[in-house]
């Protein structure tokens, strides 16, 4: 029985996130994709496969060849995740920032 994957797994590893990059810019064959890196075929299709069960991309047959493309619906749901998170990084960026210029300034001026 196969275990139930979410995006947030998949999007767990380096890998499956350089081949998201890779795919987010033009449809690939997993050759295509796999003469990216350094990593066995099958290590590739592993990869995708997880990517396909997670349903961030989709394959398309074009003749004899399988193209995976990226599924952007997906990618908006980890976006719509994170934005809960950017009001509260936002405001801590900006107290570094006010303490970085408050260390910048030169003693007399404090």
């Amino acid at each position: 029985m196969r275990t139930r994957r979410d995006v947030f797994q998949a999007i767990a590893d380096p890998t499956r996130r350089a081949i998201i990059s890779l795919i987010a810019l033009q449809a690939m064959t997993p050759n295509a994709v796999a003469a990216h890196f350094a990593i066995t075929r099958q290590a590739v299709s592993k990869h995708l496969q997880i990517l396909n069960d997670c349903e961030l991309i989709t394959q398309q047959r074009l003749g004899r060849e399988i193209h995976y493309q990226l599924k952007v619906e997906k990618m908006k749901e980890i976006d719509r995740w994170l934005e809960q998170f950017r009001g509260v990084w936002e405001s801590k960026f900006n107290q570094l920032d006010e303490l970085f210029d408050t260390l910048k300034k030169p003693k007399n001026e404090t």
